[in-house]
């Protein structure tokens, strides 16, 4: 049975510079949980993957597995994607992939069949991985960067911007890895800037500024990612009380009306779009559709005010 990661009173500073990247950052993700991280450049989003893989000296406490994150037990579970992997450019795909699975010690019988499923699961076809790396697009790069993660089934997932320069297939293909993992109960640290991405795979979403956590969001298991949907209709519809039974109709809920507009809050995108096609039906005269900040985009701009 998985422990989870608990991490208490996490400090980290740069002897070059005397820069202190984390200040006594204390948090615990639960076994099977899909935990992100958000928060302007240089907030220490890095580093603490960087403390989590145990690849840095720190000052504090971690313990995966109720074990340290150098324990060779636990990176014999992890699977790790850094923001910029390094890749021996003149490999194929497949050799690159074969490289990883013998440096990770897997067994050698089970190679071809390992390296197969991660190609297939990031939507690498064989034509591509007969291909050598030189050739390979940026969105190609980090789909075989995903799957060298993968290699191996881990337990514990550290996605460093995963879908970096990805195109909106492979966007949704790694949202759809993600919530396989989740049903598989594999533990991921997800830290990107692609917050509506973020709002919609993750469980709890810690936003970091100057190295510690200022705030941690409950995002209902990732399952919805709901927004407030403004919309603006011409003057000459004024039967504010047929709203609230068109918003039932379309499956969402009637947040407030007014003179020329009304809010709505929609569970899902397809939410979104019936109640559009609702309101044109009923002969709303519909002008302007408009989405509010997410929960996550709130967190930015609050963050930005307070810091005027």
């Amino acid at each position: 049975m998985q422990a989870g990661i608990q991490v208490e009173n996490l400090s980290k500073t740069y002897r070059k510079g005397n820069v202190q990247a984390l200040k006594d950052v204390t948090l615990s993700v639960s076994p099977g949980e899909i935990f992100g991280l958000i928060g302007p450049n240089g907030a220490g989003k890095t580093t603490f993957l960087g403390c989590l893989l145990g690849l840095l000296f720190y000052d504090g406490r971690i313990r995966i597995d109720d074990c340290s994150p150098d324990d060779l037990q636990i990176r014999y579970w992890t699977g790790y994607l850094p923001e910029r992997l390094t890749f021996d450019r003149w490999m194929t795909g497949r050799s690159f992939l074969h490289y990883h699975y013998r440096l990770a010690r897997r067994p050698q019988e089970r190679m071809e069949e390992e390296v197969s499923a991660v190609l297939e699961k990031v939507g690498l076809d064989d034509t591509a991985a007969r291909r050598t790396i030189r050739k390979y697009s940026r969105g190609m790069l980090q789909r075989l960067g995903f799957a060298q993660a993968l290699l191996g089934s881990p337990r514990y997932l550290f996605l460093d911007e995963p879908a970096s320069g990805v195109d909106p297939l492979g966007v949704i293909t790694f949202r759809d890895i993600l919530q396989k993992l989740k049903q598989e109960k594999v533990t991921v640290i997800l830290n990107s800037h692609q917050l509506e991405q973020v709002e919609r795979v993750c469980d709890r979403v810690a936003f970091v500024k100057q190295g510690r956590v200022e705030a941690i969001e409950v995002l209902q298991a990732g399952a919805q990612m709901s927004r407030v949907l403004r919309i603006r209709w011409a003057g000459e519809f004024t039967d504010l009380s047929r709203l609230p039974e068109i918003a039932a109709e379309a499956g969402t809920e009637l947040v407030e009306a007014s003179s020329g507009e009304a809010r709505f809050l929609a569970e899902t995108d397809a939410e979104a779009a019936r109640l559009i096609r609702t309101l044109v039906s009923r002969d709303v005269p519909v002008v302007e559709v408009t989405s509010e900040q997410s929960r996550l985009e709130r967190l930015f701009l609050k963050d930005r005010e307070e810091s005027k």
